[in-house]
């Protein structure tokens, strides 16, 4: 009697490890959400989304910006085409600024965030959505980017020579831990830092800064207002999102994001360590980050609004 006990123990444990090795060996799909007409996230989200796809095999889904033929036009502020893939998604990664969605597309990322599952967002996440005139969906310009990311738009130090120059001295918060910071190195960022923290502004909910910024040209300190808007910021955090159905949502997030940025190896660590965080699987973290190299060149225009963006391309498809 003994013995069958035993054996049945011993099953059951290998069942449950069969279990478990199934459960983290679970490719997820991850929805990258882009619609910034400024800083080129229709090069630099696909570029990570390649990395990720590589690293961690997940399945991997990106939703443009797109004209009525199905090209890329990060000016078109009421279309993202794809969203629907945010039903399956196990991560919203969002790369988006001041998007006017109909009703239905902008549902697909308001629900995916009430789900509980994990987001990543990046910079003008800050302000994803702006209506103007529908009054119904105000609440998404700053009520939810402040709830679900940490803060909404508030103002930045200026942009000065955009691409010509770094803007942001970046290093790591002193008596910072966390394994998003695996292999990270201070850097000069090309980003114009965001003003999120400090004078009149404080960052929302529970989150715990890691990484500031110290802007190298700033206007706030030509005009003396450091003050209100201090030349020091938190350029990326960690958090938490709970809402109305009670269900809690890891949350990673940056206000890094220039194009160039992405061509220094501790930014793209960054992203990617904080997507493997988000997900649940900072243990898979290496000690020197996630492998950063690139899959392929990457060369994007500069940041600028307009037509700096390359025309005349279609969505790129990473083969899952």
């Amino acid at each position: 009697m003994t013995m069958i006990r035993v054996t049945l123990l011993t099953v059951t444990l290998l069942l449950l490890g069969v279990i478990a090795t199934v459960a983290q060996s679970k490719k997820p799909h991850i929805v990258f959400v882009i619609g910034d007409e400024e800083y080129r996230s229709e090069e630099s989200m696909p570029m990570l989304g390649q990395l990720v796809h590589r690293e961690l095999g997940a399945r991997i889904s990106l939703c443009y910006p797109l004209d009525d033929k199905g090209v890329i036009n990060p000016n078109i502020n009421n279309n993202i085409g794809g969203l629907e893939a945010l039903k399956t998604a196990d991560l919203m990664v969002i790369f988006a600024r001041w998007r006017e969605l109909p009703k239905e597309q902008a549902k697909w990322i308001t629900d995916y965030a009430e789900s509980g599952k994990p987001m990543v967002g990046f910079r003008t996440a800050t302000h994803t959505f702006m209506y103007k005139t529908d009054s119904s969906m105000a609440y998404l310009n700053n009520y939810w980017p402040a709830s679900v990311f940490g803060q909404q738009w508030i103002v930045h130090h200026g942009h000065f020579d955009d691409g010509k120059n770094p803007l942001t001295s970046v290093y790591v918060k002193p008596g910072s831990s966390t394994p998003i910071l695996n292999g990270f190195q201070p850097f000069q960022a090309y980003s114009w830092l965001y003003h999120v923290d400090g004078g009149d502004w404080k960052l929302n909910g529970d989150c715990v800064p890691f990484l500031e910024g110290k802007s190298l040209k700033s206007k706030h300190e030509m005009e003396g207002k450091l003050d209100k808007f201090p030349i020091t910021q938190p350029v990326a955090w960690t958090k938490s999102y709970t809402g109305k159905r009670g269900k809690t949502a890891r949350v990673f997030f940056t206000t890094l994001g220039h194009p160039y940025d992405f061509k220094d190896v501790s930014m793209r660590k960054l992203a990617l360590n904080g997507i493997y965080w988000a997900l649940g699987l900072e243990k898979r973290i290496p000690k020197n980050g996630v492998n950063a190299t690139f899959v392929e060149p990457y060369e994007p225009n500069n940041s600028g609004f307009g037509e700096r963006f390359k025309p005349n391309r279609r969505p790129l498809v990473i083969k899952n």
